[in-house]
């Protein structure tokens, strides 16, 4: 058994072993109860299978951390609902099923270098970088004098990602986009 982490240890993306599978903690909450101990609320992601599941631990439960292998690789292109990449330390070619990928594949472009989880010789996942730079296939026009401030309007990515972006980007334009987040930073440099 690798290095043991319990309920006070928990983040985001943690990866543990549960119920006999690999799962990473999209969220948690901490509950201290009357009389009884805490309760630690958990959104589990299951990454051998993408499904998602509630749970509630008890404050202290432990649980085996499970360290991923971090591989560097670079994004393809994709087929139907299969994802290609190239190991760069390898060239060897692989695909990754979209159910495996969930969300990532709304920040993933050409050539976009990104870092292969591993475990025991299976891809788990991918890591992202901070950031992306994503083309803005459908926008609306932003009109003179429209400058309430704070105000943005709805863009849709030629990856099928929907971010608000202020209102001088226009439809064609690169964007720089928080992978954490979803959020747009700014209008890419030319």
């Amino acid at each position: 058994m690798g290095v043991v982490v319990d309920t006070t240890d928990f983040y985001v993306g943690l990866k543990v072993k549960w119920q006999e599978g690999i799962w990473q903690i999209v969220e948690f909450q901490h509950h201290k109860m009357g009389r009884g101990g805490a309760r630690v609320q958990t959104k589990l992601k299951n990454l051998e299978n993408g499904s998602i599941v509630e749970n509630t631990f008890r404050s202290g439960d432990r649980f085996e951390r499970i360290m991923f292998e971090e591989k560097p690789a670079q994004y393809l292109y994709r087929e139907g609902d299969t994802y290609f990449f190239m190991d760069l330390s390898t060239y060897n070619q692989m695909e990754i099923p979209k159910d495996v990928l969930g969300d990532i594949v709304y920040y993933l472009s050409e050539n976009l270098e990104v870092q292969l989880e591993e475990f025991e010789g299976k891809i788990m996942g991918i890591e992202l970088p901070k950031s992306v730079e994503l083309v803005v296939a459908d926008t609306p026009p932003g009109y003179k004098g429209d400058t309430v401030s704070g105000s943005g309007k709805p863009a849709k990515c030629s990856t099928g990602l929907s971010v608000n972006v202020p209102i001088f980007v226009n439809s064609g334009d690169s964007i720089i986009v928080d992978t954490r987040t979803g959020a747009y930073i700014e209008r890419a440099k030319k």
